[in-house]
């Protein structure tokens, strides 16, 4: 399939906005871009922090009977909730998964803002939405979700760009070429032999786990050991290279 793909943004869900967005503001070094009241009707309050050019999302839900909800009761918490890419045609993206049996969840249009998303259950392990914002393919350009001047957010003084996104499944080869097919990359393997699929701007790596989900975030950073003192510091469970926050590992790269 022809056109650009490239990850726009990684969706997270907590029971609550607070302390999870002071959190990852506060270890992480980042600035929260914009709300968007927009998902309310969605039954969610939402706070977007841009990492470099890709937008971190923590959405939660204010009532009951919310996707969301549903989400957290079914996963106790764990996992991502969310990969957005952003492409040329989200429609003829879209029209491609469902040929595939993969269905539709839902049609967002707010323009110049377009996107689709696609129903989790069919993706496994978690949504994908394909957008596309007329006029704007720039990396930096406008780009509602994420507000009007959501560029003058970024900052990149502790934390420098989201570099990977890690997939667990029992059959990590198996939703490698799953979610390969659907967003158009041909999987491959990394050095360590794992499943992987390369974009432009990060990869998404499947390794194995008692069940398909977004289970780790992989951030480059200034200063490792100031980024982990900083989660222990607010109690974050660490191990390994990195800590677990919002139901997902941040792991952390020089």
């Amino acid at each position: 399939m022809a056109g650009y793909m490239r990850l726009r943004q990684i969706c997270l869900v907590a029971p609550q906005l607070e302390p999870v967005i002071s959190d990852i503001a506060g270890i992480m070094g980042l600035n929260v871009c914009y709300r968007d009241g927009n998902v309310a009707k969605y039954g969610l309050e939402n706070a977007l922090l841009p990492v470099d050019t890709i937008l971190l999302e923590v959405v939660a839900p204010f009532q009951p009977g919310t996707a969301a909800g549903r989400f957290i009761e079914k996963t106790g918490g764990r996992g991502g909730y969310m990969a957005i890419f952003c492409c040329d045609d989200p429609d003829e993206r879209g029209k491609h998964a469902n040929a595939m049996g993969v269905r539709t969840a839902n049609v967002i249009t707010h323009a110049p803002y377009h996107g689709v998303q696609l129903h989790p259950r069919d993706c496994r392990a978690a949504f994908i939405e394909f957008n596309h914002t007329a006029g704007s393919d720039d990396v930096l350009g406008p780009y509602p979700p994420a507000g009007p001047d959501w560029q003058r957010s970024i900052r990149k003084d502790v934390t420098q760009a989201l570099t990977g996104v890690e997939m667990q499944s029992p059959d990590p080869q198996g939703l490698a070429e799953h979610w390969g097919k659907i967003i158009g990359v041909a999987a491959s393997k990394n050095a360590r032999g794992e499943p992987e699929l390369n974009l432009p701007n990060c990869s998404f790596r499947f390794v194995k786990g008692a069940s398909d989900l977004m289970s780790g975030l992989t951030f480059r950073v200034a200063d490792i050991a100031k980024v982990r003192d900083a989660a222990k510091a607010r109690g974050c469970a660490m191990s390994g290279d990195g800590f677990e926050l919002c139901g997902v590992m941040f792991r952390l790269a020089a």
